[in-house]
C-alpha cells in the first residue's frame, strides 16, 4: 500500500517562524492536494518536537550564535535557533495543512542530547522513532514524500526509508531547502536520487 509522508510541515519552519525555510509555506498546497487525491491508504506526518533545552539549540551553547557549527553527542551539529519547542504554537503542524486527513503523527527530536533529522532515527542511530512501526502497522509498503527541509529532514528521512526497504517517490514541488550553503538543496536531491529515490 502506498502512503504519503509529510515531513515536519510545522509553523516554525514557515515564513515568520523561528527557523523559517524560504518559501516553506508553498509545500502546504502540494501536501493538501496529494492528501485529498485518494491515492494513499495512509497519511503520516512527522513532527519535530524538542524540549526547551535541546542540545541542538545555539542558546544552549555559551557564546554560540544560530547557524554556527558545533558538536552534539560526538557528531558535527549545526546550532539552530530555538524551534519546535514542545507545547508552543511553533511546534504545531501548519495551520493550513489538511490535518483531518492525517492518519498518524510521529514525534522526533524529543531527546535533548541528540538531534533527529530523520523521521526514523536520531542522528547517531541510538534510538528509533515510532515511524517504521507505524508504517508497518498501517500496511504501508511504499512512500510518497513532501515536506521540510530538503537538505536536512527530508533527505535524512528518505535515505533511511530507502535503507529500510521502502520504495520512495519525492515530489519536488512539495519540498523546500534551507540552503545554508548555496546548492545544499540541489545536492540533497542528487543524493536521494543516487540512493534510489524516484523524483517527480
Amino acid at each position: 500500500m502506498r502512503g504519503l509522508l509529510l515531513i515536519d510541515i510545522q509553523n516554525d519552519f514557515l515564513p515568520g517562524g523561528a527557523l523559517a525555510v524560504p518559501r516553506g509555506d508553498e509545500v502546504i498546497a502540494v501536501a493538501n492536494r496529494l492528501a485529498e487525491s485518494g491515492d494513499f491508504g495512509a497519511i503520516v506526518a512527522t513532527q519535530d518536537l524538542h524540549p526547551r533545552d535541546h542540545g541542538s539549540f545555539a542558546s544552549q551553547h555559551a557564546g554560540a550564535a544560530p547557524y554556527q557549527h558545533g558538536e552534539l553527542a560526538g557528531l558535527p551539529q549545526t546550532l539552530w535557533p530555538d524551534h519546535c519547542v514542545e507545547g508552543t504554537r511553533g511546534s504545531e503542524l501548519a495551520e493550513g495543512l489538511a490535518r483531518d486527513r492525517i492518519t498518524a503523527i510521529v514525534p522526533k527530536g524529543t531527546d535533548r542530547t541528540i538531534d533527529s533529522y530523520s523521521g526514523f532515527f536520531d542522528n547517531a542511530r541510538r534510538k528509533k522513532t515510532e515511524l517504521q512501526a507505524t508504517l508497518q502497522q498501517l500496511g504501508v509498503t511504499e512512500l510518497d514524500v513532501v515536506g521540510l527541509a530538503t537538505d536536512y529532514c527530508v533527505k535524512a528521512t528518505v535515505l533511511d526509508a530507502l535503507e529500510l526497504g521502502f520504495p520512495v517517490r519525492v515530489h519536488l514541488d512539495g519540498i523546500r531547502a534551507v540552503d545554508l550553503t548555496e546548492g545544499d538543496g540541489a545536492r540533497a536531491i542528487d543524493a536521494m536520487r543516487t540512493a534510489g529515490a524516484e523524483t517527480v
